[in-house]
Parts: C-alpha cells; structure tokens; sequence
C-alpha cells in the first residue's frame, strides 16, 4: 500500500453547515493509496489542534462520494476523529448506484484502514469504522476479517446483508458476518426508510444480541431514508440529523483507543 499526499481543502463552510461549534478549522486532505494496481482516493479530515487523534475510518454508500460525505466526516472532525473515507468507486471506474457489490473494492478500503492506522497523528490502536447504506457492509466485512484492527462500528441504515445474495437471503436473512463479528455495533435508521432495509437492521440486531455482542439500534420517528442527507428535510429529519450526529460521536469515543 503506497500512500500519496495531496492538496488540503479548507472546511470552515463544512464545519459551520454541521452545526458543531469546533475549537478551530478541521481541515480535509486529499490523498491516495494503492491497492493492487488501483489508485484509490482518499480524503481526510483533520481535527484542529495537536494529535494523535482517535482513528475512524468511512465508508461511503453506493450513491457515490460527494459533498454530503464531506460535511459528515467534517463533522466527525470537528468532534475530534481523525477520519479516513476512501472513494471505492472512482478508482475502479465504477458508476454510481451500482446494484452489484464488486469484492475487489473491499481491498480498496483496506487499504485506507491501513494508511489510517499507520498516520503518526492517529491514535494507537484498532479503527472504528462509521458506515453508510452499502458502507455498513464493508464496516462488517473488515470487521469480520480483522477484529484485531476494529474497535467498533456505527452504521447508518446499513446494509447487514451481502449485497450479491439473493432475493430471499435480503428478506429473511442477514451477512454471515454479523455471526463472526466480535467489535460493538450501533445501528441507525429512520423508521420511514424502506421496510427491507428496518428489516434488514432489526435481524442483525437481535442476531448481534443474541451473540453477546455490544449492539444498539436508533430508530428516528418520521424520519425517511437517507434522513441526514435529503435536500427537503422536515423540521424533524433536521433534529434527527443532529441527534445522530451526537449519537454516532458518543458510540465511537466509548470504543474509541486510548491516545498516548
């Protein structure tokens, strides 16, 4: 995994759109790793201040990353993670809302867990990693394969079953991951998003729970899917973007590694 160091974007306006009061300017850089033969690209956001700062690592949904992406991990940024979200559809050319997962994108992003963990401003330890829609599947792949690298994860309306699997596995079953995973989980989902997906999430709940895994799940009333990221909120998505935000935050300093 090679690593290159690209420019910095400023994200005052990012900070600001987030609503989070930060004692000064994350900033986001952009770089890119290596993975095979695929230059993959990757943004960070860099907290204000002096690190090392606890690591999370997102995973963008299958709409592709943009600039709502950017004011999440802004956001994470602003409340002190240092967050790596790699593009694991630009690299391989792959056009957004692609309905097939594709498994070589999973090394993609191990390979920016790796630059993450190896950063000397990031904190000692496992990754928590926050993950969106079909992000929340790779979340449950890495964690699955490198528990030892995984100190928890939060997913939004994460997709808990093997995009690939066929129609009957989406609505009665979940990944055979949320069987092996050990790190903490937490879910969060409208209670408007599409019954499939609150499915999908309830399953690998009570799967989770059952297995004496840490596992919470946030439902939001009246909020629909993608509740955080719509152009037309209501007042209440509005309140349930920023209760989330807060949610999300407090989950990962729980599980977050101790900075020395």
């Amino acid at each position: 995994m090679i690593a290159h160091v690209g420019r910095t974007l400023p994200v005052l306006l990012l900070a600001a759109a987030s609503g989070v009061l930060a004692q000064g300017e994350p900033r986001i850089q952009q770089t890119t790793v290596r993975a095979g033969d695929v230059e993959v690209p990757v943004e960070i956001a860099v907290p204000a201040g002096k690190g090392p700062f606890p690591p999370v690592l997102y995973v963008h949904a299958r709409r592709g990353y943009d600039e709502v992406d950017r004011r999440l991990i802004a956001d994470l940024a602003a409340r002190g993670f240092l967050v790596a979200a790699p593009d694991w559809q630009s690299g391989r050319f792959i056009e957004r809302w692609p309905v097939p997962h594709d498994p070589a994108t999973e090394g993609d992003v191990a390979a920016a867990l790796d630059h993450l963990m190896q950063r000397p401003d990031a904190c000692r330890g496992p990754v928590a990693i926050v993950g969106y829609s079909r992000g929340g599947y790779y979340a449950l792949r890495l964690a699955a394969k490198r528990p030892q690298d995984v100190a928890a994860i939060a997913a939004y309306a994460g997709h808990m079953q093997d995009p690939n699997a066929p129609e009957g596995a989406q609505l009665y079953g979940v990944a055979p991951e949320v069987f092996q995973v050990t790190a903490p989980v937490l879910l969060v989902i409208g209670d408007q998003d599409f019954e499939l997906r609150r499915m999908n999430n309830a399953r690998a709940f009570y799967a989770l729970y059952e297995r004496g895994v840490p596992v919470e799940i946030q439902y939001y009333p009246m909020a629909r899917r993608a509740f955080d990221f719509r152009n037309d909120q209501t007042p209440e998505e509005k309140v349930a973007t920023r209760h989330a935000r807060e949610r999300v935050a407090q989950w990962l300093a729980r599980f977050a590694p101790a900075c020395r």
